[in-house]
Order: C-alpha cells, then structure tokens, then sequence
C-alpha cells in the first residue's frame, strides 16, 4: 500500500496494522478509508494468518472522528452542482450511515482479539472505534472525546454502547452530555484504556501488547469473546450454554492439546491458532 492511501495495511508476525491515514485531518474519517476497512476486516478476520488486529493512526493521531468541515458545508447547502442531483431520504441516509457503523461491529466482534493503539487525538465516530476494540493502549497525554455534544450530535459508531459498559453509566453520560477532553492517563485510571505509556516507551509498548495479543490461543480467544459479549445483555443460562459448547470446542485444538503436555512437563507453551 502507497502512503497516499487513506489507509495503511501491514502484516508481520501474526499481526494486521490498520494505520488511518490522513495526517493533515488528524485522520479524520473519510469515504475512502471507511471503503477499505469495510473490505479488509472481514478478510483479516477469516485469515488464518492473522492473529491478532491492530486499529492506529498516522503522525501523532488516531482519529479525529467525522469531517466536521464537510459536515459544515452539508448544513450551509454544500457547493453549487452543474447538475441537479436527485435528493437522499433520510430512510437512504439512515441506511447509509447503518452501513458504515459495521465496521464497529467487526473490530468488537470478529474472533480475534482487537488492539487499538491511540498515539494521539481520538474524536467523535474515531473515539468509537478505539472502543468497540476489545483493548485500548493510549499515550500518557492522548487527548480524548466523544465531542459530539460540542458540533449538535448525538453519537454513532457505538460508542454509546461501548462506553458505558467500560467507565459505567454515570460517568458515561458525563463524557458524552459534556464533551469533556480527557487525557490517556485519566482514561486509564477510568478503565476506558487498558494502558498508557510515555513519549519514550509509547511505540515499543504498543508493539508489545500487540505482541503478546498474537502469541495466545486465538481459537481460544474467539469463543471467549463471544462469551464475553453474550455476557453484557444476554442471561446466565444463555452464557452457560455458550460456556459449555466453546469448552467442548477448544478442548479439541491443538493449542489446548499441546499447552496441557506443557503443563505437565513445566515448560511454556506455545500456540499456533489452531
């Protein structure tokens, strides 16, 4: 992939980097990028090769969420057309939007685990994707909002589902009523973040992190994530029976297999995702 795309895909060791990249918009999100991740999330997720899936972006940022400035120019009319063009119902704008919000339910959903690696600012529709990723490591001084209180909106992406299932609801309606800017660090000590680092330690703890996501038993790590997820609004009989079926499941890999030969015999396992 050229750095002219919107969106960078790099595969090492397990890993699949996701860098947003519009470094002059803080990457804001644009159509071009949201049509890449559209295609490659599913792809990674069925990809035996990956092991786990990193969401970043470019030069200091996340994602500064939407583009407000195109937003501004929809609300004053947007520029003259040599032509007219058909007008878009709100049912087709809602699907639009519906469609797009998809790639939330990949990076929360698919049978791997999901890191997003927060370097810098993270708004809006961007602060939502960093959630629906099932760990978060941010800089120490990242900057963080929902924001969507400050330009008259009211939320996509799922961060209205997210959120309060990570720093509870209290404080959830808070971040998103008043748009308060947050730090990495603050974030952490609300467990909205896994964890922080330093300028100095930033890019080697990321990697790390990422690193350890890729050596564990993704097999393992898919069924546990939909027990997790059944767990937020699901009954415990409903977890019960996914408990029991994913057991049954994961006692027949060969990451299980051989990760109770290491048991017994006192040595670290090793695990091959499969």
């Amino acid at each position: 992939m050229s750095n002219s795309d919107h969106l960078i895909e790099h595969y090492a060791d397990g890993i699949a980097t996701f860098t947003m990249n519009r470094p002059e918009a803080r990457n804001a999100m644009s159509g071009q990028m949201m049509s890449q991740l559209q295609e490659a999330l599913p792809r990674v997720a069925a990809d035996p090769e990956v092991r786990a899936v990193v969401l970043t972006g470019a030069c200091g940022a996340f994602c500064a969420g939407g583009d407000v400035k195109g937003f501004a120019a929809d609300a004053a009319g947007g520029k003259k057309a040599s032509k007219p063009k058909r007008p878009v119902g709100l049912e087709q704008r809602v699907q639009g939007l519906r469609n797009g919000m998809e790639l939330s339910r990949w990076l929360h959903e698919m049978p791997k685990p999901t890191l997003a690696v927060i370097p810098g600012p993270a708004a809006g529709a961007g602060l939502s994707l960093a959630l629906a990723c099932d760990m978060r490591i941010a800089l120490d001084t990242a900057k963080m909002t929902t924001a969507f209180s400050k330009i008259g909106l009211s939320g996509d992406y799922g961060g209205s589902y997210f959120l309060p299932y990570l720093v509870g609801a209290a404080k959830a309606r808070e971040l998103y009523f008043t748009g308060d800017v947050i730090s990495g660090q603050q974030a952490f000590e609300m467990g909205l973040v896994n964890r922080v680092a330093s300028a100095a330690d930033f890019e080697q703890a990321a990697a790390d992190f990422a690193q350890q996501l890729a050596s564990l038993p993704t097999v393992a790590l898919g069924y546990m994530k939909k027990n997790l997820n059944a767990s937020q609004h699901g009954s415990l009989s409903d977890v019960f029976d996914l408990e029991a079926m994913h057991m049954i499941q994961t006692f027949a890999t060969e990451d299980h297999k051989g990760a109770a030969a290491a048991f017994v015999e006192k040595r670290k396992p090793e695990f091959n995702g499969y």
